[in-house]
């Protein structure tokens, strides 16, 4: 690939009228542009790395068929930031004073663009390919830095010679391609290497002419044939769970502002060479994106050009660029749904993602949404609604459009409505569509549950509440304290302690939060601790130690905060509403399907308290202890942690507990469910017929449920499922 002047009919590739008309075409060029180039940072191995902008271009142009050069042209280029590396003053020389009197970069690459076409009629040639030491300068500097600065590159710029490929084809002993430099080839030919002769880029241009004359030499004969491309844009398309994903060709890039997309991801990355659908935006737990991307490159050189743009620049946000697996992205971008692949097989299409859709909305309500000023492609065709595995809509859905124009025209009606909910319209990308589709595909109606819980604890336990300052509370334990960490802090009174009376307090991402409550055998014993233990060290951090009471580290536990203002209840719940909740323990995330009747809220009556079941919470005999695990009781929602986990009941000690008389077993079939992002106005009408068509509870879940007066009066009647 070359460019040729002046060819009538061919497409003008120039994004500025400046630029004379050059064409691409597929013949072998007739010269070459040996071009160098250095920046205001980095130089060598390192060159771009830095993100520093270009500073200094120097150019010839060479006959090949005749073996003739043109003018050798050296211009100097302003940069938006003069100031000038320490390494860069010492290797050329140049000053910001002199710099600040230079062309920026788009007027010198106009002038580029006039000279070669000037050379290259007075040497009676008519198309040429450029040639560079190495990819960096063409990949790394003038690629970035145009994209940045918005102008477009002529389209010479796209595909050039790798001088250091050329060599090592033509001279095979020589040192391999990334140890080879201007210098070394010449030394292999026995060239001077003598660079103060000449001023800084000159003798480097120089050098090179004479490397590609010895290689053109009778002895060689070498003709250049395959230059290197760069894409000129980034293709979409999807990705199958069965390709091959090579891992030396896949990084995670990290810190994306969330509303990127996978073009803007290719434009950061700009110069480089993606793979057809290789830009895998990564989604978090609630579908939304979590400003992590996976990319995949044609090969392992792009991949190892793509780390060192580590921590550059996408607008005011540094972007880490880390090493990934193929493994990784496939998970992320991969997919098996024939219905997915047919929808993403229309290459080259602008994907919005439309999220909030009525349930009931049709085909022919998003069409009418997005209205003629944005037509889908195909139509109804160019429509993926993403559901549940039972067909059940979840309110998003994926569209198609041909051009950019009609996606910006689609994106203007973000938060717009349709019927009584403002839709939010979003890029997306192929990647995202099968993450979407994977992750509803796979979420099953309703969990199955893990292997029985059996009992360890005989006699009924809660949580002890009420205003006697029976217990302390401790603040800034190191993150990672322990509960044996903290026995061992308490010293002699431990022996104090309550059974079940450690209780370590969860953050929202389930880590701990530097508080524990310790519920004490009486005041008296409490304030002894708090005298004795407040401001002691505990792994080189000395401890706070208060005296409270159990309402107020139920409180606390449940998720409200404890200062000097006094208590603030959980943001879940309101103030009427929580002194109903006073007595409850807490239950986590993943206990919220088989939760013993210790974690359920306690009775309002003290017959029903006399009554209730023992917990039935599985430790096993090496993790028995007198101080229950914590996580068994916090936190609550609605900050439950995502790592909570129960163990699993052997057999036989399953099969044991479910002959003992005094414990009843939660039963298999059933499961008590929690529901989160219920409307406000609910009620338990709506909850009971939203579970419509669903097995109901049996009686046996009597004993294990506590509900209030109205809720059982409602579920006297036979009813599908029971509601808390």
């Amino acid at each position: 690939m070359s460019c040729t002047k002046g060819s009538p009919g061919k497409k003008e590739i120039t994004g500025n009228s400046c630029f004379p008309p050059v064409v691409m075409t597929a013949s072998r060029s007739d010269s070459l542009v040996v071009l160098f180039g250095a920046t205001a940072g980095a130089y060598g191995a390192k060159l771009g790395s830095d993100e520093r902008e270009l500073i200094l271009l120097v150019w010839q142009v060479v006959d090949l068929p005749g073996k003739k050069v043109g003018t050798l042209h050296k211009s100097l280029v302003k940069a938006d930031n003069l100031e000038l590396s320490d390494q860069c003053r010492e290797v050329s020389g140049l000053t910001p004073e002199g710099l600040g009197k230079a062309e920026p970069l788009d007027r010198v690459l106009q002038q580029f663009i006039q000279l070669v076409s000037s050379d290259l009629k007075v040497l009676g040639r008519s198309s040429y390919t450029l040639c560079s030491d190495g990819q960096l300068l063409i990949r790394q500097v003038l690629h970035p830095e145009t994209s940045k600065k918005n102008f477009l590159l002529s389209d010479c710029f796209y595909s050039f010679y790798d001088l250091r490929k050329e060599f090592h084809t033509c001279y095979p002993s020589s040192a391999a391609v990334k140890d080879q430099t201007i210098k070394t080839m010449a030394e292999y030919l026995g060239l001077g290497t003598d660079e103060t002769e000449e001023d800084f880029g000159v003798w480097q241009v120089k050098t090179m002419v004479a490397i590609i004359f010895s290689m053109l030499s009778e002895s060689c004969n070498h003709i250049f044939t395959e230059p290197e491309t760069v894409k000129y844009k980034y293709e979409t398309g999807p990705c199958s769970k069965s390709e091959t994903v090579d891992n030396e060709t896949v990084i995670r890039a990290r810190g994306l502002p969330w509303q990127s997309s996978d073009q803007d991801i290719a434009r950061f990355f700009k110069g480089l060479n993606i793979a057809k659908g290789g830009v895998a935006l990564c989604l978090n737990a609630q579908g939304r994106r979590n400003g992590e991307a996976l990319v995949r490159f044609v090969n392992s050189e792009q991949r190892d050009l793509a780390l060192e743009r580590h921590k550059h620049h996408m607008g005011s946000r540094y972007i880490e660029v880390y090493k990934a697996t193929g493994e990784e992205f496939l998970k992320i971008a991969g997919g098996t749904s024939n219905e997915v692949a047919q929808f993403l097989s229309k290459e080259n299409q602008v994907i919005i993602r439309m999220r909030g859709l009525p349930f009931t909305a049709t085909q022919e309500d998003v069409l009418g949404f997005l209205g003629p000023e944005c037509p889908v492609t195909g139509g109804k065709e160019g429509l993926l609604f993403v559901k549940y595995p039972d067909g059940r809509p979840t309110g998003d859905a994926f569209v198609l459009f041909s051009c950019e124009e009609y996606a910006q025209n689609a994106l203007k009606k973000h938060k717009e409505i349709l019927g009584k909910r403002y839709i939010e319209l979003f890029r997306s990308t192929a990647a995202e569509v099968q993450q979407v589709l994977n992750r509803y595909m796979s979420t099953p109606l309703i969990p199955t549950l893990p292997a029985p819980i059996i009992p360890v604890i005989p006699p009924p336990y809660t949580i002890a509440t009420g205003s006697i300052r029976d217990c302390v509370r401790l603040r800034g334990l190191p993150y990672t304290a322990g509960i044996d960490d903290i026995l061992e802090f308490m010293g002699d009174a431990t022996a104090d302690i309550k059974p079940h009376g450690v209780h370590m307090v969860l953050n929202q991402q389930g880590r701990p939060s530097g508080d524990a409550f310790i519920q004490m055998k009486s005041a008296d014993k409490a304030f002894m601790v708090a005298q004795k233990c407040h401001k002691k060290m505990m792994k080189d951090r000395y401890v706070e130690v208060f005296q409270c009471s159990g309402e107020e580290m139920n409180f606390v536990l449940m998720g409200g905060t404890l200062n000097r203002s006094g208590l603030s209840p959980p943001p879940c719940l309101s103030p009427p509403a929580y002194a109903a909740f006073q007595t409850a323990a807490v239950i986590p995330a993943e206990a919220a399907l088989y939760q013993p009747q210790a974690l359920l809220p306690a009775a309002r009556t003290p017959q029903a308290s006399a009554a209730a079941p023992p917990t039935v919470t599985y430790y096993p005999a090496q993790a028995a202890q007198l101080y229950m695990n914590y996580t068994a009781y916090y936190p609550s929602p609605p900050v439950s942690p995502t790592t909570v986990g129960y163990i699993a009941a052997p057999p036989g000690a399953v099969a044991a507990a479910a002959t003992a008389t005094h414990t009843p077993i939660l039963p298999q079939p059933g499961a008590l469910v929690r529901m989160q992002g219920l409307p406000y106005n609910t009620g338990m009408k709506e909850i009971l017929s939203f579970f419509q068509g669903y097995q109901y509870a049996p009686d046996d879940y009597n004993g294990l449920i506590q509900l209030s007066d109205q809720a059982r009066s409602v579920l006297q009647a036979p009813k599908e499922w029971v509601c808390l």
